[in-house]
């Protein structure tokens, strides 16, 4: 894609309807998603795609996300490991809070009376003992129950609120029995670091005001006072986990570097063997590969420059292929595979990338320091790389590309917690460039049900895949227990803006030439126009008019 006037992207468009094999409910033919290019035909595939991000600005942790960030700190400053080792996948978290994914979708017709029946008394006197016997009452389950409900509270505020209270909610304001539930007549329970704080506050106040009976407080002393127990239980921001200082004595150290790995920075350069002994590790581990699938070439990014000694040792392996596959395919005779024609290619279709890349990072106004672009985000733990989570910082996103961890620290639960760093990090960004201000997470796959837990990362939306318009997660989700593929705008009238509209104007590369397509059907006839039709519809219109669609 052209971008800062550098040469736009040359793409060779092969359609067909083949089907490969889903690595999400593995049928055989079933995925229809394009073998190079990732572009899912939504409505014919077995697993449909929808494209999420989170809006990472208004993100609130989760009681799960939290467990985990606590866990990281108590690993961090005391080297406590947890007993049970964790088997999830890449940013997987806890189950327990995606229930509205976990239940079936009822409408108003499918529900039994019995269901709407409120406990009786006795039934809740039952259900409050069980619960008085296995509950557990220590300070920090209070504050992460108050915190949890605090953010549910924000998820559903645009829920309607029945006007009348139920029969249950009545019964749990009346007055307990003698012997159970709280002692009304005494005062609420206090934590005792809010009464340290308020008490060092109180006594500040009155060093300052001296011994003078009476004196009137200031007014933002006063302020202070008043508002010292009303924001303790406020939730925790997700930066009030991630970047809390560690004790000097602190068991281990974690660092987390981003390194530009396209064009691969001399950072990247350094730490790439040890990256990839991370990634085939855990590939072989983690996803069962065979020790010879997990090749170098699936992390190294060579740049396409004859000045690189990468590339240039490889270019007479990549000249053989390039001619024996334009022979091949394209019927192309020898003389039209020379190496001037290679150099042209390379130098034209992907050097761009590379090209562009360099001129985001140099002249982007309003951009981030590190420019934008292909990074890996390393995490470091005592001097050793435990993760890299592969990312693209783009004008409006952090998009998360892929993640890989040593199998040995499972039990950090790595995905869930570089996830939430990712989140952090893009807030971070947002300072440096305002228009950054969304976290994409790739596709959400509802049914698919290892998938679904991308929809806890909240408040975030889906993308439509009909009108290209996004909707909240929430309101998607009875459409998709309905039916796995699913118009999520449910306006009829609402269409793509940037969908195909003229395919004459749609760019074409034809022997060098660049031409509208409406002149190479003059000159070719119109053969392949169905071929063109799909492409366009496919990548939209603005995008047709700045690729160049390879004809031969």
């Amino acid at each position: 894609m052209a971008a800062g006037g550098g040469s736009p992207s040359i793409v060779e468009f092969f359609g067909g309807e083949d089907g490969y094999r889903c690595g999400y409910c593995r049928s055989d033919t079933g995925n229809l998603s394009g073998k190079y290019i990732y572009k899912p035909i939504m409505n014919q595939t077995c697993c449909p795609q929808y494209t999420i991000r989170c809006r990472a600005l208004c993100f609130q942790a989760s009681k799960s996300h939290k467990k985990v960030l606590k866990k990281m700190l108590k690993f961090l400053s005391k080297g406590d490991v947890s007993k049970v080792a964790s088997e999830e996948e890449p940013m997987d978290s806890h189950i327990e809070d995606v229930a509205t994914c976990d239940f079936p979708y009822k409408s108003e017709s499918q529900v039994s009376q019995s269901e709407l029946t409120p406990l009786a008394v006795d039934q809740a006197e039952r259900v409050e003992n069980e619960d008085k016997e296995s509950g557990e009452t220590k300070e920090e389950g209070n504050v992460q129950k108050v915190e949890s409900d605090s953010v549910q509270i924000c998820t559903d505020k645009d829920t309607p609120v029945p006007a009348e209270p139920s029969h249950s909610a009545k019964a749990a304001h009346a007055p307990p029995k003698p012997g159970k539930g709280a002692d009304l007549s005494k005062p609420l329970c206090r934590k005792a670091k809010d009464i340290r704080k308020e008490r060092k506050l109180q006594k500040l106040l009155q060093n300052q005001m001296g011994t003078v009976e009476g004196s009137q407080l200031q007014g933002d002393q006063a302020f202070l006072l008043q508002n010292s127990k009303s924001k303790t239980n406020q939730p925790k921001n997700i930066e009030d986990f991630v970047f809390v200082p560690l004790p000097d004595d602190a068991r281990h150290k974690l660092e987390v570097r981003v390194v530009r790995s396209s064009p691969p920075s001399s950072q990247f350069k350094a730490t790439f063997q040890e990256s990839y002994q991370v990634y085939k590790r855990y590939q072989m581990v983690i996803h069962k590969d065979p020790p010879d699938k997990p090749t170098i070439n699936q992390v190294r990014l060579v740049p396409v420059s004859f000045e690189d000694p990468q590339f240039k040792s490889s270019f007479n392996q990549s000249a053989t292929l390039f001619a024996k596959y334009q022979m091949s395919v394209h019927k192309d005779t020898p003389s039209d595979c020379g190496e001037n024609e290679v150099q042209f290619t390379a130098c034209t279709c992907l050097k761009t990338t590379f090209t562009n890349a360099k001129q985001l990072n140099e002249h982007a106004p309003n951009g981030p320091e590190c420019g934008y672009g292909s990074f890996h985000q390393q995490y470091w733990l005592d001097g050793k790389i435990i993760a890299v989570g592969v990312i693209d910082i783009l004008p409006y996103c952090v998009s998360s590309v892929y993640l890989y961890y040593d199998p040995d620290f499972s039990f950090l639960s790595l995905g869930v917690y570089s996830a939430l760093r990712e989140i952090a990090f893009t807030r971070q960004l947002y300072v440096q460039a305002p228009d950054l201000c969304f976290y994409y997470m790739g596709f959400y796959i509802h049914s698919c049900p290892k998938m679904r837990y991308k929809g806890q990362y909240r408040p975030s939306d889906l993308l439509c895949p009909e009108t290209y318009m996004w909707r909240p997660i929430e309101q998607c989700l009875p459409l998709l227990e309905h039916s796995k593929y699913s118009r999520l705008i449910q306006d009829g009238k609402a269409v793509d803006e940037g969908g195909l509209k003229e395919l004459g104007r749609v760019r074409v590369l034809h022997k060098r030439t660049v031409m509208p397509y409406s002149v190479y059907k003059r000159r070719k006839g119109p053969s392949d126009e169905a071929s063109v039709q799909q492409y366009a519809s496919l990548v939209g219109q603005t995008c047709s008019e700045r690729m160049l669609l390879f004809r031969s």
